[in-house]
C-alpha cells in the first residue's frame, strides 16, 4: 500500500477539442484544485494556469512527449490521480502515447477521470481531502518470470 496525503498530485491533460471543457471544469472546481499540486501537459497547463491563476507544473505538449512524461511520473509514483479529457471522436496523431498513458495509470492503480462527470465525482469524493492508502499492485512475479527466462 502507498499512503497518499491530504495534498494530491493531479495530472491534467486535454485534447484540443476538450481543452475548453477542462478549463470550464477546472474553474468550477478551482477551490478544490488549488489545494493540490497540479501537473499538466504544455498547452493545457498554460491555458489552465491563465484561467485559474494558480501555478501549474508544465510538461511538454502532448504530441511532443508530454503524455509520455506524465506516464513516466505515474510509473514513478509521482501522480496520485489523472484527469484526462480525451476526444473519442477525433483521431490523434499521438494515439499510441495516449493509450500508453491510460494503460500505465491502470497498471499502477491511479484513479482516472476521462470526462466531466467522472472528474466531478472524483474531486468531490471525501478521499480528496483525506489520507488514503492506495493498494499497490505486486508485479514481483511478473518481473521474476521475465528475469528467469533470460
Amino acid at each position: 500500500m502507498e499512503s497518499l496525503g491530504r495534498t494530491k498530485r493531479i495530472g491534467l491533460v486535454a485534447h484540443d477539442n476538450k481543452k475548453r471543457d477542462l478549463i470550464e471544469w477546472a474553474k468550477y472546481n478551482r477551490r478544490i484544485l488549488e489545494r493540490h499540486e497540479l501537473v499538466a501537459t504544455g498547452t493545457t497547463g498554460t491555458l489552465l494556469e491563465d484561467a485559474l491563476g494558480v501555478g501549474i507544473e508544465k510538461l511538454q505538449s502532448g504530441p511532443l512527449g508530454g503524455d509520455l512524461q506524465l506516464g513516466a511520473l505515474v510509473a514513478e509514483g509521482d501522480i496520485d490521480l489523472l484527469v484526462f479529457f480525451w476526444d473519442p471522436l477525433e483521431a490523434q496523431p499521438h494515439d499510441p502515447d495516449v493509450r500508453a498513458l491510460l494503460r500505465i495509470a491502470v497498471v499502477w492503480n491511479i484513479p482516472v477521470a476521462c470526462n466531466r462527470a467522472s472528474a466531478d465525482f472524483m474531486v468531490s469524493s471525501p478521499l480528496m481531502a483525506s489520507d488514503y492508502l492506495r493498494q499497490m499492485p505486486d508485479y514481483r512475479a511478473h518481473v521474476d518470470r521475465l528475469l528467469e527466462s533470460e
